[in-house]
């Protein structure tokens, strides 16, 4: 196993911003839910886990620092047997990965092998649980507006998300101590809850705007009028202007996006669509005929030659 510095990219003068951030980069490039089947990718995936783990923890990256734990956080002394447990199959447990029913099952067989070495040889075999990584499909209202979800796992069992206000896609959220079980009394495993922001039918997401397309009447265009918009929290009346075009944009202050940092929210841009009738409108087509207009316009005058 790689040294934890090497994984990450980072020197071993790091702080711990720069820890999280190498982390959280390389997450994104090698994640297993964005390279389905490719084992390469799954295999720096769980490299950089592992280093992250060891470095994140002030207390372990001391003791490996000092040479006290390997790699893999194991003591020096027992390192030949912790590596059993250290590499293999993602998502599962140290038992499951030695043939075992249950962690359970494996402490009793270690128990019998190693009975009378002493409490010391039981301490080696203490260690963290596995992390896990889910996908969780996020309606767009939802992460605009922060929501909470729940996730059932492959054994029965419930995981309670909760996705912040104002998430973004392919956000990745930590629940600690929500992955596999440790072994040998060892604290559990993180899960990393990886949010897919799904399409809206008609709210697009620019930064911490919201732009939408709103249709509206030849009527409401030319002589204007108040309209009902939807935003992401309830329909807001809005006045069309007269005479407006295809293209004309509204603005609606702070209906869009509240920015995690600032706290302050974005706006929402209403580009309006001019619909012609669908059905037949002879009044309409007579008029038209016989209007001459005082002010002729050739919009397309500049498209042409």
């Amino acid at each position: 196993m790689k040294d934890p510095y090497e994984t990450l990219g980072i020197t071993r003068s790091a702080t711990d911003k720069e820890i999280k951030t190498a982390f959280k980069k390389l997450a994104r490039k090698f994640h297993p839910d964005l390279h389905p089947s490719d084992k390469e990718a799954e295999a720096k995936f769980k490299a950089i886990s592992a280093a992250n783990d060891l470095l994140k923890d002030k207390e372990k990256r001391r003791r490996f620092d000092a040479g006290e734990i390997d790699v893999s956080g194991a003591e020096r002394p027992q390192e030949r047997f912790f590596r059993d447990f250290a590499d293999g199959p993602a998502y599962t447990s140290h038992a499951a990965r030695d043939g075992f029913d249950s962690n359970e099952d494996l402490e009793e067989f270690l128990a019998k092998a190693f009975a009378g070495r002493g409490q010391r040889s039981e301490r080696a075999f203490r260690a963290r649980g596995q992390d896990v990584s889910y996908v969780l499909p996020v309606a767009f209202v939802d992460a605009a507006s922060g929501a909470t979800r729940t996730i059932t796992l492959p054994d029965g069992k419930t995981l309670e998300v909760t996705v912040p206000e104002g998430a973004e896609d392919r956000q990745m959220l930590r629940l600690k101590d929500q992955g596999m079980p440790g072994y040998g009394g060892g604290p559990p495993g993180d899960a990393y809850v990886e949010l897919h922001i799904q399409p809206h039918p008609f709210f697009h997401r620019k930064d911490d705007n919201i732009h939408v397309e709103i249709p509206v009447t030849l009527r409401e265009a030319v002589l204007g009028g108040r309209i009902e918009v939807p935003t992401i929290t309830q329909p807001v009346a809005v006045t069309v202007p007269k005479g407006s075009n295809s293209g004309t944009t509204l603005r609606l202050r702070e209906r869009g996006i509240r920015n995690r940092k600032t706290g302050q929210r974005g706006h929402q841009l209403i580009t309006l669509r001019v619909i012609l009738p669908t059905a037949e409108e002879p009044e309409l087509v007579e008029f038209l005929q016989a209007w001459r207009p005082k002010n002729p316009q050739d919009p397309r005058k500049d498209m042409l030659p």
